[in-house]
């Protein structure tokens, strides 16, 4: 993997504007948040999926640049010193971090750079870029969530019963926190996306009203 280099582009495409919004969408496991990503994605033309650079073993079926960036362990430590993640974390002892130098390239060409992050990778790239937009995904209630968990089927009562308590964690720690500025229920998972979707659209015009006001006015 190539190491980050810190350069900037002289040169806008036609299709850049100044648009560009930083988009964090997190949630607990089974509330959803992988669908409305999915669904906000698809749904905004100048949208791009931010892709984590991680130390875990490539399998066959990952596509480099795709599915994820994969770098070693020596690469990665290289990366954390050069300060060259917006967020990293370690997950059962594979590291997964969110590289700043692609973020503000996609935001200088006016994009919305969506990040499907944890609470605590929110917290740090609110830190390093307050602008940022957060939505936090929620249950409509607990009992829900840990039906949902169970409806996919997937793991031991043992382990759901270890998501639950992760995810009633999460979700204190977001509501206590000022790392996201709207929570949505995903009771309807179409309504759900409708409210991200009116969410972002909002957020982007009050930008570029914004922008607009700080413009010199001409005499």
């Amino acid at each position: 993997m190539e190491v980050e280099r810190t350069h900037t582009h002289e040169h806008r495409l036609a299709t850049d504007t100044d648009d560009g919004l930083l988009l964090i969408i997190s949630g607990p496991s089974g509330v959803g948040k992988t669908t409305i990503t999915r669904g906000v994605e698809r749904s905004i033309a100048d949208s791009v999926f931010s892709v984590s650079c991680t130390t875990r073993a490539k399998t066959a079926a990952d596509v480099e640049g795709v599915d994820y960036h994969f770098a070693t362990n020596e690469e990665f430590d290289k990366l954390i010193e050069e300060e060259a993640f917006l967020e990293w974390a370690d997950v059962f002892g594979k590291r997964y971090g969110t590289r700043k130098r692609w973020v503000d390239e996609q935001l200088a060409r006016g994009r919305l750079v969506i990040l499907e992050i944890d609470v605590d990778g929110a917290r740090q790239v609110k830190e390093k870029m307050p602008e940022a937009f957060g939505i936090f995904i929620l249950p409509p209630s607990e009992e829900e969530l840990l039906r949902r968990l169970r409806a996919r089927d997937r793991e031991g009562e043992e382990l759901i019963a270890k998501r639950f308590a992760e995810a009633q964690h999460e979700i204190s720690v977001a509501k206590s926190g000022k790392i996201y500025d709207r929570f949505i229920v995903n009771e309807d998972l179409d309504v759900a996306i409708a409210e991200a979707l009116e969410a972002v659209r909002v957020r982007r015009a009050r930008g570029r009203a914004d922008q607009g006001a700080d413009e010199p006015r001409a005499s």
